[in-house]
């Protein structure tokens, strides 16, 4: 066998999911999905194999419950709220009686039968092309280890495993979210994996609890084992296998960097988000559940400049009820006075389908039926949304925001249904905030050649970069075959935002960006230059991102954005801004 210090060094390419350097021993783990052995039972052993799962179901419960409180108590409440779908699908009612029926009709055990049903949902979900649905196929994954590990231990007495590596980084062909919160943190600091994308649920997790993370690696080379050397760079999407001494020693010197900086931040969290010359931009959050509202408050944003109201649909039906969206809408109301929240109106499709809303297969879901679009074809639940959010304008500062708008048509159509919610409101003596200021997303290439005749019908004007960037570059971002044509610094992208932000400015109104661009530190002079209004961006980002802005100055980086004219490529663009950026904060670009 080749020991490891006789092996090369070899780095794997992949896509950062959550910031930060480590490195350690590897450990080489293997989470599928275990298949009991295909057992028959007697007729009279059915009732005992049904209150088995029982009992498996109530243990799979406390253990999730637990989970949730551990995540919660490290300061990561933000995820917390992923279990709560893990706890959805543990008592979904259409499997567990198919479970019940294999058993009782083919005289199976309950392990076998639970297995067979949800092993087959798994792989359907796996073959679907959409990436959200593919992704929820881990989390059923997740659910269901757990109950057939507890369905082992009522009959052998077996503790279900959990992932508790003893080695610095994990590597495996992916993780479930209960198994990157089991992982013994003081001893795991990074992981990578084969599969995986910005927008998995252990991806949102790794950067929440402060993991390391790298995923689509593709593939962990056939050479690697567990006991080898490894470092992973969240920051650059890199996995190096069997590091030489020299680049050990460069990564420990930039990770003892990294760490002295971010300490360093703690001073401006309540300081005011201006540039070296007194400009002032509005730094606010992004967010999709609750639980996120504490720690964004911590990193002192300014408000929700983007409230994801998709969970709504994503989960139980429940929570779409008109008091359930105001109470909800409401809390976030309160928790951000005096700055305010933006919500934004559903934007399912895309990257976030809902099976029971689509049930004829989009052929082309990033261009079909999502956003604006679906809330104006089901004007009673859009209605709902609405008044819901009108509602909650009572108790605190909140805009609402319309997504995917590509004519001016659905501008004025929403309007006229908002102006329907208030009489409503009104009939009903139910207060509200009459001057509610209405935004809409540009996100399409058609409206920002509009953006002027959607400027005079709204109050402010929000640019979606992810989506922008893929309609122009007509680029799937989550097919890592073009994956390097998605690029935020493409001249035509950049020549967009520009025209978007000038034309809020000529109708007075103002303008700010989200997305994962608004978070980008070597785009931070270019949003200074163009004269963008405000960035709402991740909270890890958010005291980054105002140190940044404090260290420009409006006026060299108007002249960026002037010079960035004559740059034809993607690559010119970024150099340059790199280069710009290095001049003003260094220390932030590793």
């Amino acid at each position: 066998m080749t020991s490891a210090a006789s092996k090369p060094e070899t780095r794997i390419q992949g896509i950062g999911v959550s910031p930060g350097i480590s490195w350690g021993l590897v450990e080489i783990l293997s989470t599928a999905l275990e298949e009991p052995e295909e057992a028959s039972i007697e007729r009279s052993e059915v009732e005992s194999e049904i209150n088995r799962l029982s009992l498996a179901l109530v243990a799979t419960r406390e253990q999730i419950s637990e989970l949730q409180k551990e995540i919660i108590s490290e300061d990561a409440e933000n995820s917390a709220a992923i279990f709560d779908a893990h706890l959805l699908l543990l008592e979904d009612a259409t499997v567990l009686k198919e479970v019940q029926k294999i058993t009782e009709s083919e005289l199976k055990t309950i392990d076998w039968a639970y297995f067979s049903v949800v092993k087959r949902y798994i792989d359907s979900l796996r073959k679907i092309a959409d990436p959200y649905l593919r992704e929820r196929a881990v989390d059923i994954e997740d659910v269901a280890k757990r109950v057939l590990g507890n369905l082992r231990r009522t009959t052998h007495g077996a503790v279900p495993g959990q992932l508790n590596a003893q080695t610095n980084i994990v590597l495996s062909h992916d993780l479930t979210p209960s198994d990157t919160v089991s992982m013994d943190r003081s001893k795991v600091r990074g992981f990578a994996t084969e599969a995986g994308s910005q927008t998995s649920h252990t991806a949102i997790m790794a950067r929440s609890l402060n993991i390391a993370a790298v995923v689509a690696i593709h593939k962990i080379p056939e050479g690697c084992s567990t006991g080898d050397t490894a470092i992973v760079d969240g920051h650059h999407g890199l996995v190096i296998l069997n590091p030489s001494p020299e680049t050990l020693a460069d990564y420990k010197a930039l990770a003892e960097k990294e760490k002295l900086v971010v300490s360093g931040l703690d001073n401006i969290k309540d300081a005011p988000t201006e540039t070296s010359d007194g400009v002032t931009i509005t730094l606010s959050a992004n967010i999709e559940f609750l639980q996120e509202l504490s720690s964004v408050a911590d990193q002192g944003a300014e408000g929700i400049g983007l409230y994801r109201t998709e969970f709504f649909y994503l989960s139980n039906q429940e929570l779409r009820s008109e008091e359930n969206q105001t109470a909800n809408y409401r809390e976030v109301a309160e928790a951000t006075a005096p700055h305010g929240v933006i919500i934004r109106t559903l934007d399912i499709g895309g990257d976030k389908m809902c099976p029971e809303l689509y049930t004829v297969p989009e052929p082309n879901p990033f261009l079909g039926w999502r956003g604006i679009r679906l809330s104006l074809d089901r004007p009673a639940d859009f209605r709902i949304q609405l008044r819901s959010i009108l509602k909650a304008s009572a108790v605190g500062k909140v805009r609402v925001m319309f997504p995917f708008i590509s004519t001016l048509e659905e501008v004025q159509r929403s309007k006229q249904h908002l102006e329907a919610a208030k009489t409503e409101l009104r009939d009903q003596g139910i207060p509200f905030d009459e001057e509610i200021e209405v935004g809409a997303m540009i996100e399409i290439p058609s409206a920002v050649m509009i953006a002027d005749h959607i400027a005079r019908e709204v109050d402010f004007l929000s640019i979606g970069t992810n989506d922008l960037i893929q309609y122009t570059t007509a680029v799937d971002r989550v097919n890592d075959r073009v994956a390097g044509l998605y690029q935020p610094t493409h001249p035509a992208v950049i020549a967009l935002i520009r025209e978007t932000v000038e034309a809020a400015h000529r109708n007075n109104i103002w303008c700010g960006i989200c997305g994962e661009a608004a978070s980008d530190l070597r785009m931070t002079p270019i949003w200074v230059g163009l004269g963008v209004d405000e960035l709402s961006v991740g909270s890890a980002q958010l005291l980054k991102i105002r140190h940044a802005i404090s260290k420009l100055d409006s006026e060299s980086c108007g002249k960026l954005v002037e010079e960035l004219r004559a740059h034809g490529t993607a690559g010119e663009i970024e150099r340059h801004c790199i280069n710009f950026a290095k001049e003003f904060y260094p220390e932030f670009l590793i």
